[in-house]
């Protein structure tokens, strides 16, 4: 009896095995989802909530893409984690990676027809979610707002939609390694906007552009992207910039995201007052140099436009998830954007991790083969008078002292003659000195 026990106990626990290990083979396949999430943290790209695009029905999937190994858009192979997910559906929210060592996923705002805090974390080496609690001033819930994180953990939120009509351009800042809220000066702010383009161009500025405005009409509008604003981080101050060139029709719902050499800005889709663009409209770069708009070559499979997605660069490529407006019987929930080589991009379906992202370039004065450094000419001259000087003090104490050899070998002097003779050396001391001072 105990041994017909033992037999059924062994092949209970291989019967329990086996439905784990079938559970965690099984491919993960996600709904069409847009107003989500997607935060990269190390190999993992996390992605959160958003709408069902086939149901209408708002979620609460958990998952992730593993970009430490190479994949094919046409068949990707999520990982998926919505079973421990404390996060209820929603949709617009804002996300970040950031805390001590910027591996926990930060999670502000959005809504949602339930109960939901205010900010979530994720410790992504855990795997555990957290409502950490946090100090400072009062903050609001928005959604339909940008998460920009800096080099020093702080999580920049500007604008968005409050109460789900409003649109505001206030700058609310969270300290995610202090757990700490702050406010961002408005002075000379953009105007009140949501589902704008923004990314973050260097350690001192963050670039924001276009949007949504419901102050603009009674329906609200899509905003123009002439001019362009940067967030000075660390003089806490807003600038205006006009730009040039081939300028983008007004939009919002788009993605941007800062070229491999951080002197271009990438924009992809949006739409403009619900409508769509055409594939021809949807991608075009601003040079930060000048300032100037131009759509750039492309080659490969271009995609239908799309909105409400996201982006992000890894490695050398833009990685647009999901979204609204496409047909995934025609497009992939992912694509991917080549943006190694500025004068042409290209669309792919292979994502490689072991490509290197090309080094940004290192910025040094252009100075021209015939051109001298103002340093070094201001040296050379200096030193050049010197030894001018010198030669010529050292020419006339030589000249003094041969006059008087050759003098004192002459006939005795008559009387009066050594007055002249001081008369006429004075003269030329004189002379001398104020050629020196002149030359100098």
């Amino acid at each position: 009896m105990l041994k017909n026990y033992s037999i059924r106990l062994v092949l209970w626990l291989l019967i329990q095995l086996l439905v784990e290990v079938k559970c965690q083979t099984t491919p993960f396949r996600s709904t069409q989802r847009s107003s989500h999430t997607a935060t990269l943290i190390d190999s993992n790209l996390y992605i959160l909530g958003g709408r069902n695009d086939e149901t209408g029905r708002i979620g609460n999937e958990f998952f992730y893409l593993d970009v430490s190994v190479p994949f094919n858009t046409q068949n990707i192979l999520w990982h998926n984690l919505t079973s421990i997910n404390i996060v209820p559906a929603h949709i617009s929210a804002a996300s970040v990676n950031g805390g001590a060592n910027n591996k926990t996923l930060f999670l502000y705002g959005g809504s949602s027809d339930k109960v939901m805090s205010l900010v979530y974390t994720f410790d992504t080496q855990s795997n555990s979610w957290n409502i950490p609690k946090i100090t400072g001033d009062n903050i609001v819930r928005k959604n339909n707002l940008k998460g920009i994180i800096n080099n020093y953990g702080k999580m920049y939120l500007f604008g968005g939609l409050f109460n789900g009509t409003t649109t505001q351009n206030d700058m609310f800042i969270l300290d995610t390694k202090n757990l700490k809220w702050e406010l961002g000066s408005t002075i000379n702010a953009p105007s009140p906007r949501a589902v704008y383009g923004a990314t973050y161009v260097s350690e001192q500025h963050i670039l924001y552009l276009g949007g949504f405005s419901t102050a603009s009409s009674i329906d609200g509008a899509s905003l123009s992207l002439k001019e362009i604003y940067y967030y000075d981080m660390l003089k806490d101050l807003w600038l205006t910039r006009v730009t040039s060139g081939t300028i983008p029709t007004d939009r919002d719902s788009f993605s941007a995201v800062l070229g491999l050499n951080g002197q271009k800005v990438i924009i992809f889709g949006g739409i403009n007052n619900i409508n769509k663009f055409t594939p021809q409209d949807t991608l075009y770069v601003l040079d930060l140099n000048n300032f100037e708009w131009y759509i750039p070559k492309i080659s490969g499979s271009i995609p239908s436009s799309r909105y409400w997605h996201q982006a992000n660069v890894i490695g050398k490529y833009m990685v647009i998830s999901f979204g609204f407006g496409y047909d995934r019987n025609i497009d992939n929930d992912i694509l991917l954007l080549d943006i190694s080589n500025d004068e042409e991009y290209m669309w792919t379906n292979i994502f490689d991790p072991n490509e290197v992202k090309p080094t940004p370039p290192t910025e040094s004065p252009k100075v021209s083969p015939t051109t001298t450094p103002i340093p070094v000419i201001i040296g050379v001259s200096i030193g050049t008078c010197v030894v001018i000087i010198s030669l010529l003090i050292g020419g006339f104490y030589l000249y003094k002292w041969h006059k008087n050899k050759t003098e004192n070998s002459r006939a005795i002097p008559t009387p009066g003659s050594e007055g002249n003779n001081n008369f006429n050396h004075e003269a030329f001391k004189i002379t001398t000195r104020n050629s020196v001072y002149n030359h100098g």
